[in-house]
């Protein structure tokens, strides 16, 4: 089981902050597809990956990272300084 956690408009589109997941995900593009897969909304929070961050157990990291061993995964738009 992974901990799922969505940030800011992807926070929005899915609908909630965090959840919990029962996956059989490789790496970190296999849980977008299963979670894609699921719903619309997580289709739309998950259309363009190239306006998506993610990291895993908090430390940033790319789409094709193996999860393997990871507790915590969390999506984020890029941040932007100021």
């Amino acid at each position: 089981m992974i901990d799922v956690l969505y940030f800011a408009w992807v926070r929005e589109r899915i609908g909630i902050p965090r959840e919990t997941v029962t996956s059989e995900a490789a790496t970190v593009m296999d849980l977008v597809d299963e979670l894609r897969a699921r719903e619309e909304r997580y289709a739309l929070a998950f259309a363009d990956l190239s306006s998506l961050r993610v990291a895993l157990d908090q430390e940033l990291t790319e789409f094709d990272t193996p999860l393997e061993g990871v507790r915590e995964v969390a999506f984020f738009p890029p941040m932007t300084g100021g």
